[in-house]
């Protein structure tokens, strides 16, 4: 799948693909009663269940190894890509434009959603990794902390490059929300980690380092949102379309930094001794309700976007954006149904949005596909 000219936005596919493949889990993982950790295939039973039910979770199973392959073979198509194009002269020019370096930030995002796509959908096929998950947790921090190392030293750097350069604020888009974004996936990772190994000196590390990103990213996050809502203010009209999809890019930082919380607040029992029930509670249904009305003010905006130009088959690799506020929605409702109320409304959000979730990206990876004339078909290609 190569484009004329590679974009590290690209990444956001094999992003969204990965966000699919964790739906089914987090479904299954906070609404199927099952024994103490992570749910795995044997706690389904399927023997014992109906029809009607056998086929819905196989059903999510499929979902699950679908779109685990199709994350996996992007990230190392995109990869090669990538290297190719940190040795190219486009990327210094890149690299130094604060209103463009954003998206970077990509590739970082779903690396370390590979490390979570291998802890949950991966290793609830596998019987041996989901027995012998402890032994994982020592590889999976050392390989965590690389990828810390080079997010940090690239944030710092890309603060630097701002701070030096300046830039003209007025030109600012959602887009910017990918810093935060990526120390949001980096601290939501980190904090599993902390929460699930059972080695104390594991899960302080792990915490520690999360307490950092995370504290970085959500200052960088209300720097960024109120700079972004200040721009939009006072200027007119909603910008240029092909930024359009990222006004939803509030949604995923949301989700990441309340489940990175609701992790620490599992470390905090476990390593020392607190009771967060009602901490529990507040965190995930707070951030869900703030991501309820932020959605439907999100399409709101996106309605004449949707009307003149994605509906026009258009396509522009930003728009794979659109993926992950639908993950991000449908993966926090299933938290909320574990720890708010078990309702069956909880119960069917997740299957909807993961439903549009998988119409939008197939759509998406036709399009995609047209216009790297891998397939036939007209669409108009936006830069």
């Amino acid at each position: 799948m190569k484009e004329k000219k590679f974009s590290p936005l690209l990444f956001l596919a094999s992003l969204g693909a990965g966000g699919i493949a964790i739906i089914p889990f987090a479904f299954l993982q906070y609404t199927f009663p099952h024994g103490k950790g992570l749910i795995k295939i044997t706690d389904l039973g399927h023997g014992d269940l109906g029809l009607w039910k056998n086929l819905f979770f196989h059903s999510l199973e499929s979902v699950m190894i679908f779109f685990t392959i199709i994350h996996l073979v992007l990230s190392v198509i995109f990869f090669k890509e990538l290297i190719t194009f940190l040795k190219d002269k486009d990327y210094k020019n890149f690299i130094n434009d604060p209103l463009k370096n954003a998206g970077i930030m990509a590739p970082f995002i779903s690396i370390v959603m590979t490390m979570n796509v291998f802890i949950g959908p991966v290793r609830f096929f596998i019987p041996g990794m989901a027995a012998n998950l402890q032994s994982f947790m020592l590889p999976a921090l050392i390989f965590w902390i690389f990828i810390f190392v080079l997010l940090l030293r690239m944030e710092i750097k890309l603060l630097k490059t701002s701070f030096e350069k300046g830039f003209d604020v007025s030109k600012i888009t959602f887009s910017w929300l990918l810093h935060p974004f990526a120390l949001g996936m980096l601290t939501v990772t980190g904090t599993g980690i902390a929460a699930l190994a059972k080695s104390a000196n594991i899960t302080h590390v792990a915490a520690f380092l999360t307490f950092i990103s995370g504290s970085m990213g959500i200052f960088l996050f209300l720097v960024k949102i109120i700079s972004i809502f200040k721009k939009h203010f006072t200027a007119e009209g909603l910008g240029e379309k092909q930024f359009l999809p990222g006004f939803l890019i509030v949604i995923p930082n949301i989700t990441l930094y309340a489940i990175s919380a609701f992790r620490i607040g599992h470390y905090l029992e476990k390593q020392h001794h607190f009771h967060l029930d009602s901490y529990f509670l507040l965190i995930i249904t707070i951030a869900f309700a703030f991501e309820t009305w932020y959605l439907l003010f999100g399409l709101s905006l996106l309605k004449d976007y949707f009307k003149r130009h994605y509906f026009q088959k258009e396509f522009y690799v930003t728009q794979w954006g659109l993926i992950c506020p639908v993950v991000a929605y449908a993966v926090l409702s299933s938290f909320v149904y574990k720890v708010f109320v078990p309702s069956l409304v909880f119960y069917f959000v997740p299957i909807l949005f993961l439903v549009i979730a998988i119409v939008l990206y197939i759509d998406l990876l036709i399009r995609n596909m047209k216009c790297a004339g891998l397939i036939g078909g007209k669409i108009e290609c936006r830069k």
